[in-house]
């Protein structure tokens, strides 16, 4: 049997915003159990979680980190599966992943700072995802906080359901039990009345229970434990407790309700696998069983990858048992691997391990096919199943970049490649207009972050530049175009000769090609030529260099020589008629319009508004989406968003967050339409 039977194992991640304390609460935690020998410090860069150079040297966590652990207890030794998460919004696609990894979220806030923009937005997330919800209250040492006032917030914030597990008692130098063995003083408030509350809390989901507690006045906390889970479940009861990992105060008392209250992997709600028919069709909802007798489901949720161990994918068991001589297939691939071995984490440190059980957080290192999100399996018949997707933000920050260094664009490419595989909302798009490879991120210190992880880590160092505004022209008026192609040279000649119109299309057309030859004056076999030299004229642009959209080019005439003409000779008039058409047609250059959706503290709107609406930005609503912020909806011109990111960190004080998302083109005002003509005309006098 294993030493650490399901229902010994615990998974719990520490979220919230930055600044909180979770990395030092990992530390506490790790220590009050004996994993460490004593605290590490975020300010000496020695805590088990934030363990990389860059982490060390920002002073914050820039990913998640899992920390497994043992819990002495008298049941028998529980194995803790602790996962650390980044605060800062820029590093949502290391921290979310995290709710596909544990039953229980943990939201930590810090004292002194009360309900922050992350905090909230963590709490939404968790409760989606049908995760148990643990309020910590972290810091109470803190000087002028107002602990009476944070819990009546929280409790106005995220519901009546909010109820504390534990007071501050002696002036925060400890915490006062209110559930297991409810005595003491408090702080604050009552140490009974809270017990009081609990119980009556969690009666409610248990019709029989009530009935007891009407008539006897009380429960024993034993008896309490089923419909307390279930509370949980429901998201009936979200338990709140306080602690000082600066002081050690509630810490040991935290573990103990990690231990005997949190859900194991068979109370927590089952996880959501996606089963997608081979065939095509609508994908149908199943639930993955905490069973190791059944054939094994596993989702890779973290993968990192280190310049000398190689990659390491991480992943979350949720059925069956996997062994490191275990045959796994890795999500629709049809080779099987072998693990050859499984590794806990402890940081940065691995401890191998025989064998891991649902519930079980576990790597396997240099196996290059695993990719984020995949699923590992060991039945061929499971190729069809799916992780429920996670809802990451869009990465909408962009910066150009090319290798500052000639000859390291492989290198380079390589790296940034790698960086993707660790990060979901890292992503690279190449623009082939303007020749320009684009990274994207979630925000400049995403972006900042991973360009010195490629100098720090890698070696290779980038220039960068705002992205290329995608542009467009299109027409604003119907005309003709004409054009001979006739070239004699001795022997047989070249002939070919177009006439077409062109009229503008609705905006997000795109092009249309028709074809009203009669008679043969253009033979079928040449219309293809004629329609590559009208769409050699689409790419290039015509007034300011890009490419054109949203017109009908219809070709109704020409002629032709039995023996002179060629492809060549009508794809040189069609070229030409379409250049004709288009000096005649009124052409206008079209700027993209984004949707942007801001999300920040209620008090800022105003301020967000004002600097939206000053950069040609148009208001289109605004939704509460939960007390104290605002959701701001809105249409901008992208060439005017650039110092957005950077304005709105400094209006929320780094609270606000957007995402920008494409909606239409809109003729550019004719300021913008002559300084992108005139800054076209040298190019073009060069290429002439």
């Amino acid at each position: 049997m294993s030493k650490f039977p399901i229902k010994r194992i615990r998974t719990l991640a520490l979220v919230g915003q930055a600044g909180s304390g979770k990395t030092s609460l990992a530390e506490a935690l790790l220590a009050r159990a004996g994993a460490i020998p004593a605290a590490g410090s975020v300010e000496r860069g020695s805590t088990v979680c934030d363990y990389t150079p860059l982490e060390k040297s920002f002073k914050h966590s820039l990913k998640l980190a899992v920390a497994s652990f043992e819990a002495p207890h008298l049941d028998g030794p529980h194995r803790i599966h602790l996962l650390d998460t980044p605060g800062y919004p820029d590093f949502l696609g290391h921290a979310l992943p995290a709710l596909a990894a544990v039953e229980t979220a943990a939201i930590v806030i810090n004292a002194q700072n009360g309900i922050e923009m992350m905090t909230g937005r963590f709490m939404q997330w968790a409760a989606k995802r049908g995760l148990d919800r643990l309020v910590i209250v972290n810091r109470i040492d803190a000087e002028n906080a107002d602990l009476p006032g944070l819990l009546e917030e929280i409790r106005q914030a995220f519901g009546k359901e909010c109820l504390p597990l534990n007071l501050p008692a002696a002036a925060a130098s400890k915490v006062s039990d209110c559930f297991f063995a409810p005595s003491g003083e408090a702080d604050f408030s009552s140490v009974e009345e809270a017990h009081k509350r609990l119980v009556e809390q969690v009666v409610e989901v248990d019709e029989r229970l009530m009935e007891v507690y009407l008539e006897k006045g009380e429960i024993p906390p034993d008896a309490l434990h089923e419909p307390l889970e279930r509370a949980m479940r429901e998201g009936h009861l979200v338990p709140v407790v306080f602690t000082s990992a600066k002081t050690g105060a509630g810490i040991g008392e935290l573990l103990e309700v990690i231990v005997k209250l949190l859900p194991n992997p068979a109370e927590g709600n089952p996880p959501v696998y996606l089963n997608v028919p081979a065939e095509g069709g609508e994908a149908s909802e199943i639930s993955a069983l905490p069973d190791p007798g059944l054939h094994a489901l596993a989702h890779v949720f973290k993968v990192e990858i280190d310049p000398y161990i190689g990659r390491l994918a991480v992943f979350r068991v949720h059925q069956g048992r996997i062994t490191p001589g275990t045959q796994l297939f890795i999500g629709e691939g049809r080779k099987p691997i072998r693990a050859g071995h499984l590794y806990l984490l402890k940081g940065k440190t691995q401890v191998e391990v025989s064998e891991a059980l649902p519930g079980d957080i576990c790597a396997i290192a240099k196996i290059d096919e695993i990719q984020f999100d995949h699923i590992l399996h060991d039945s061929p018949g499971d190729a069809h199943i799916h992780a429920r997707p996670l809802e990451l933000p869009i990465a909408v920050f962009g910066l150009a970049v090319q290798p500052k260094k000639r000859g390291d664009e492989q290198k380079v490419s390589d790296v940034l490649h790698k960086l993707m595989a660790e990060d979901p909302c890292f992503r690279l798009e190449h623009n082939a207009q303007a020749n320009e490879t684009v990274m994207r991120g979630i925000g400049e210190m995403h972006l900042k972050v991973m360009l010195e992880k490629m100098a720090n880590q890698y070696k290779v160092e980038l220039d960068t530049r705002p992205p290329s505004i995608p542009y467009r022209e299109t027409i604003a008026a119907r005309a003709e175009g004409h054009s001979r192609h006739k070239k004699q040279t001795g022997g047989a000649g070249q002939f070919g000769e177009v006439f077409l119109k062109i009229e503008p299309l609705p905006r997000g057309k795109g092009f249309e090609f028709v074809d009203k030859v009669k008679g043969g004056a253009i033979p079928n076999q040449f219309i293809p030529a004629v329609e590559k030299g009208v769409r050699g004229v689409l790419q290039a642009g015509f007034v300011a260099g890009y490419p054109i959209q949203d017109l009908r080019v219809t070709v109704y005439d020409g002629k032709h020589h039995p023996v002179d003409s060629k492809e060549v000779a009508f794809v040189s008039a069609g070229r030409k008629a379409f250049l004709d058409a288009l000096g005649k047609a009124r052409p206008i250059v079209l700027e993209p319009i984004v949707n942007v959706d801001v999300l920040a503290p209620e008090q800022k709107m105003g301020d967000i508004a004002g600097e939206l609406s000053g950069h040609r930005g148009q208001i289109k609503g605004s939704d509460a989406p939960r007390p104290g912020t605002v959701k701001i909806l809105a249409q901008a011109p992208l060439s005017e968003l650039e110092q957005f990111p950077a304005r709105l960190k400094s209006l929320t004080a780094g609270h606000g967050s957007y995402t920008l998302e494409f909606s239409h083109y809109e003729q550019a005002p004719p300021v913008l339409q002559q300084k992108l003509v005139a800054a076209h005309r040298p190019e073009a006098q060069a290429d002439d």
